[in-house]
C-alpha cells in the first residue's frame, strides 16, 4: 500500500516499519507551560518498562529521539525495571541541564499498578498528585509523572494500521 492510498490522516508518515506522526505543528520550541514556565526549561524523562529484549530498549531510543525533534528540552530516557538507566539514574541525568520542571512520561497505554505505584515512587513523588519537589544537580526541580498514553486517534489509526499490516 503507498501513502497516497491509505486511509490514515496525512500527519502519519512510513518509514521502514515505523509509523510516524508529523508533531511539526505541535513543536514546543517557544510555547510556555501555563505555569510561565519556558519549555526548553523542561525536561522530558521517557519511561519504558523495560524487558531482556534489546529491540524494545531500542524502541524506547527512538521514541525519545522523535521527542526530542519536537521539544527544544532535554529528553532522557529510563526503564522501570531490566534496563538501564533506572529512573533514578535517568532524573539524575538532567543535573546539570537547568531544567526547573521534569515531566516523567511512561510509554503505557493504560494505568496500572506501575503508573499508579511503581513509577511514582521510583520517582520520589506523591502518588495521588503525581508530582514533587526534588533536588538534581543541587537544584529543586518539579518532577510530575504524566498520564500514559490512553485513548487518542492517532493509537487508532495506528492499531487500524496493524491490522491492516496483518493481512499482507
Amino acid at each position: 500500500m503507498d501513502m497516497q492510498s491509505h486511509t490514515f490522516p496525512a500527519r502519519f508518515l512510513r518509514r521502514k516499519d515505523l509509523v510516524l506522526m508529523n508533531l511539526s505543528p505541535l513543536n514546543t520550541g517557544f510555547v510556555k507551560s501555563n505555569t510561565g514556565v519556558s519549555m526548553k526549561d523542561v525536561g522530558i524523562l521517557v519511561l519504558g518498562h523495560g524487558s531482556s529484549l534489546p529491540y524494545n530498549r531500542e524502541l524506547v531510543e527512538s521514541l525519545a529521539q522523535m521527542i526530542s525533534k519536537n521539544h527544544s528540552g532535554p529528553v532522557r530516557t529510563a526503564y522501570l525495571n531490566m534496563n538501564q538507566p533506572g529512573i533514578p539514574e535517568g532524573l539524575g541525568s538532567f543535573a546539570g541541564t537547568k531544567v526547573k520542571k521534569i515531566v516523567a512520561l511512561p510509554l503505557f497505554l493504560a494505568h496500572g499498578v506501575h503508573t499508579r505505584q511503581d513509577i511514582p515512587k521510583e520517582l520520589g513523588v506523591d502518588l495521588q498528585r503525581r508530582r514533587g519537589m526534588l533536588k538534581i544537580g543541587g537544584e529543586e526541580v518539579e518532577v510530575i509523572c504524566a498520564e500514559p498514553l490512553g485513548v487518542d486517534e492517532c493509537i487508532a489509526a495506528l492499531a487500524c494500521r496493524r491490522a491492516e499490516e496483518a493481512l499482507r
